[in-house]
């Protein structure tokens, strides 16, 4: 006679899988995937490590820059210059936002294209930063307007007072300022009204001078006849 066994029920979980606890589930994965799982691990460092070192982008500024090569004694007008974002560490002092007063401004020095302006390169008191306290431009006209063509803003030269004829006077010559840099000259052209009210700018150099340098060329001209000599630049100490 058969004998027959009634099928126990089955009992929820126990299955095989569902019935481990999780840490047990997530042990079997991992060693069945070890190499997977390093590789996910090593790109989740790398990440991290590429967001640690790349920099947030810098706060900009806008910054006038010449828009085109210009020469020195260039008088501007608003196509010549653009405005363009630089980080605001990088923003020289005297630097212009905008174009307000740059039109009708003459340049003392030649600008590449995409140099940022600032007011030093300008005909006017910019021209003196730098300088020691109570320095001033001081113009000068020279007895050989062509000598003018031998000096550029930059060089230093000595400034000479020439008195006399030779004949019923003798001639005497004195320095009346040694080692003065040149900030601008007639040769670099342009508009004259900065520093000739006459207009008349043949044999004109504007000089940068201490005060009491520039006591002793104040008026120099009406004295005799001035001329200079390139000096060399002082050995540093």
């Amino acid at each position: 006679m058969a004998s027959f066994s009634t099928p126990r029920p089955s009992l929820p979980g126990s299955g095989r899988t569902s019935g481990r606890p999780p840490h047990r589930r997530a042990a079997r994965w991992l060693s069945r995937n070890r190499r997977l799982a390093v590789a996910l691990l090593l790109c989740v460092a790398a990440g991290l490590v590429v967001q640690q070192l790349t920099p947030s982008p810098a706060a900009t500024v806008a910054a006038l820059a010449a828009a085109r090569d210009l020469p020195a004694g260039s008088v501007l007008d608003s196509g010549d210059v653009r405005t363009v974002a630089v980080p605001a560490g990088l923003i020289p002092n005297g630097s212009f936002a905008g174009a307000e007063g740059i039109p009708g401004s003459q340049l003392a020095v030649a600008l590449r294209q995409g140099q940022l302006l600032t007011d030093s390169q300008f005909l006017g008191p910019g021209l003196l930063a730098g300088s020691p306290p109570g320095s001033a431009a001081v113009p000068l006209r020279m007895a050989d307007p062509g000598s003018i063509q031998l000096v550029s803003p930059g060089q230093l030269v000595s400034v000479i007072l020439t008195i006399g004829n030779g004949f019923e006077q003798p001639a005497e010559s004195q320095v009346l300022a040694a080692g003065v840099p040149v900030l601008w000259t007639s040769a670099q052209g342009g508009t004259p009204g900065l520093w000739s009210a006459s207009g008349e700018t043949d044999g004109l150099m504007v000089v940068a001078a201490a005060a009491d340098q520039a006591r002793q060329l104040a008026g120099a001209s009406t004295r005799g006849k001035l001329f200079f000599v390139l000096v060399g630049a002082a050995a540093p100490g």
